[in-house]
């Protein structure tokens, strides 16, 4: 019976883990302008919004009460959420007037 309740408890903490996940990097879209991602090469802003709306709300229904059987979409939702912050957020930084200066050349 304890394996059963530790079990619940990693799973709980894992999902919650990812909702919070998707919501960081959802708010960090919403707060950089729509031009930096046309400026860094990456896809339009409205596409990352959607992306990460549909992550942010599947991670959101996958927590108890709603125990909805998705752990498959939330692996994707976490994969989805991991990829804007890690890929698209640093190429987008620099154009949206928050990001760290990149090297400046010129030696010592």
């Amino acid at each position: 019976m304890f394996l059963f309740n530790a079990q619940a408890i990693v799973f709980l903490l894992l999902y919650l883990l990812v909702f919070v996940l998707c919501v960081v990097a959802l708010i960090d879209l919403l707060r950089r302008p729509a031009q930096a991602f046309v400026s860094a090469g990456k896809r339009t802003k409205g596409f990352w919004g959607a992306i990460l709306g549909v992550a942010t709300a599947v991670a959101f229904v996958a927590l108890p009460p709603f125990d909805a059987p998705l752990g498959f979409l939330v692996l994707i939702a976490a994969v989805a959420a991991s990829v804007y912050l890690v890929d698209v957020r640093p190429a987008v930084a620099p154009y949206s007037g928050r990001g760290r200066p990149g090297p400046r050349g010129g030696g010592w």
